[in-house]
């Protein structure tokens, strides 16, 4: 009956997540950006895509006051918006 209990010839060993550990968000420094973003999703009935210019200024935020690891935006699926944005301003002559 023992031998069917031990475990032990594989131990676990816990792995954090792809992403890494963030800190969160004590002092409500990027709170405004939260709240812009689930204000959106709620008026949208909760449809993500309508508000994803919101959710990348909250990652932007999160990013700049070191609360989460800083990547490049692209990486992070927003590559169409960063384009649609460089596209928007107007070239300096």
């Amino acid at each position: 009956m023992s031998t069917a209990m031990n475990f032990s010839s594989k131990s676990f060993k816990p792995r954090p997540p792809d992403k890494g550990a963030f800190p969160l968000d004590h002092f409500g420094e990027c709170s405004a950006f939260k709240e812009q973003f689930m204000r959106c999703l709620r008026e949208s009935g909760y449809e993500s895509s309508a508000c994803r210019q919101r959710a990348m200024a909250y990652l932007e935020c999160r990013m700049e006051r070191q609360l989460m690891a800083n990547e490049p935006l692209e990486k992070l699926g927003f590559k169409d918006l960063i384009e649609e944005k460089s596209e928007a301003k107007p070239e300096k002559s």
